[in-house]
């Protein structure tokens, strides 16, 4: 879980050092308020795993982020945007 914690940070921070702060807030607002929160809640009451549905939730919202935001990433956009 640290390492993905560490790629989320570093790729969703690299869009805010790029001058692009509206992509990890989208990003953000997808994957935490639009799925994290139901997936804890359906795994915690509907599947029955409590406590544990909630942190799986947690673990896979963390994942989805960094996967997003390394699919998200151009190269070559941040040379185009003006600071």
């Amino acid at each position: 879980m640290g390492s993905v914690l560490r790629l989320r940070m570093v790729l969703t921070q690299s869009f805010n050092g790029a001058g692009d702060t509206w992509t990890p807030t989208w990003i953000n607002l997808g994957c935490f308020w639009l799925w994290e929160i139901p997936l804890a809640y359906l795994l915690a009451a509907h599947a029955g795993l409590g406590p544990r549905g909630v942190a799986l939730a947690v673990t896979i919202a963390f994942s989805t982020v960094a996967v997003v935001s390394a699919l998200s990433s151009d190269a070559d956009a941040g040379k185009l945007r003006r600071v």
